[in-house]
């Protein structure tokens, strides 16, 4: 599909309403059938897709609205995972004192945050989003982006020690399986016709930016013990590359998102720091664009764009978290800075995070949400007419 220059775009999630969040509880307890729920979530889908078109967004999501959050929702698709409470994992880690003391941090109740681990051997019992995008392709003449979990955050993740060991007795063995699952959903992806396919990485922020364990709480991810902060960085390359190999220039755009954590309006509780640590894996990394947040001065210095390798950038130029809309002048004055790194065509617009990553905990309103996605997309036209009078 063609794409204007300064295409717009999201993250991926959008607030469930009330109506989603309650068949999602009912779904659970059994109160209502599969099928029910999901006819809930078509009528949400519907509504968040019209959001996103009357505010000018270039390329859509479905919200992720039949999404609890944007990793624990691969429990229902795989074999052999169990969701677990993060209070829960303290049963089943090896160092219990480290996890209580990480637990001790939490600005959310631990029994409120939910994590998948494997249980045996790892494989898909259905796609993990196929179905979500072909039910909006039919909805939308719109590009479409479909945001799945990177191989990174689920290794990460889904590796229990107490749980996982018997299956595979490394993270590294249980890796194999997730690059498995990954790769034959983005191929189904491909073969469908997708835009983009975004994948979620935001524990590698966690491994350069956290303070012992201080901090460690914007995913269930990044409760688990870390190794070497170079050795992980190295590691999660290798897996992202195992993914895509092969897999681009087939006409879908593949990307990675990175991401500081978005639990919290509070931004002095929120990871911060430059993305030098990461020029390692940014500007090695097989993907097509980077999807980056940069809304916030926690994101650090803006010249490390330059050694990304010359991908294309999603730059993050509204925050999810604050009620704040932020002004045409604003948004075009820092994405003139940006020009000074990049040619116009790869320059994308997009929010720092979603806005609703976790269904119970939404970042913001609809109608703010709107607000900051329509003042963004007004911003790529002004920056439109001024790159056709340079």
């Amino acid at each position: 599909m063609t794409l204007p220059t300064f295409p717009t775009t999201v993250i991926g999630s959008w607030p469930r309403s009330k109506e989603v969040q309650r068949a999602m509880r009912d779904k659970r307890s059994g109160r209502i059938t599969e099928e029910e729920f999901q006819a809930v979530a078509d009528n949400a889908i519907l509504k968040c897709l019209q959001w996103q078109e009357e505010a000018g967004i270039d390329i859509v999501s479905d919200g992720e609205q039949r999404r609890d959050n944007f990793i624990s929702f691969v429990a229902e698709h795989l074999n052999n995972v169990r969701m677990l409470m993060v209070s829960e994992l303290l049963d089943y880690v090896e160092d219990k004192a480290s996890f209580e003391e990480i637990l001790g941090t939490l600005d959310v109740p631990a029994f409120s945050m939910s994590n998948p681990a494997a249980t045996g051997k790892i494989s898909r019992k259905k796609p993990l989003a196929l179905n979500d995008f072909l039910f909006l392709k039919k909805h939308t003449s719109k590009a479409i982006k479909v945001a799945l979990p990177g191989p990174y955050l689920l290794t990460r993740a889904m590796w229990v020690e107490g749980l996982s060991k018997d299956a595979y007795p490394t993270k590294e063995d249980l890796s194999i399986d997730i690059i498995k699952v990954l790769r034959e959903e983005l191929e189904e992806l491909i073969q469908a016709g997708v835009d983009f396919v975004q994948f979620d990485e935001p524990v590698l922020t966690e491994l350069v930016f956290t303070q012992k364990n201080a901090n460690r709480t914007f995913m269930c991810g990044a409760l688990t013990a870390k190794a070497d902060a170079e050795e992980e960085i190295a590691f999660a390359l290798e897996l992202m590359n195992q993914v895509t190999n092969g897999l681009l220039g087939n006409g879908t755009r593949i990307g990675v998102h990175i991401c500081r954590g978005n639990w919290s309006k509070q931004e002095q509780v929120l990871l911060r720091g430059p993305y030098y640590p990461l020029i390692p894996y940014l500007s090695n990394v097989n993907v097509d664009q980077l999807i980056l947040e940069y809304a916030t001065p926690r994101a650090g210095e803006l010249d490390a764009i330059g050694d990304f390798g010359g991908k294309e950038i999603g730059f993050g130029i509204v925050n999810p978290r604050t009620e704040k809309v932020e002004t045409l002048e604003e948004i075009v004055s820092r994405l003139e800075e940006v020009r000074t790194y990049l040619p116009d065509t790869k320059i994308f617009l997009n929010p720092d995070c979603g806005f609703g990553t976790f269904a119970q905990r939404p970042m913001n309103s609809d109608e703010i949400a709107f607000e900051k996605l329509k003042v963004m997309s007004e911003a790529a036209k002004r920056l439109r007419e001024m790159a056709l009078t340079k």
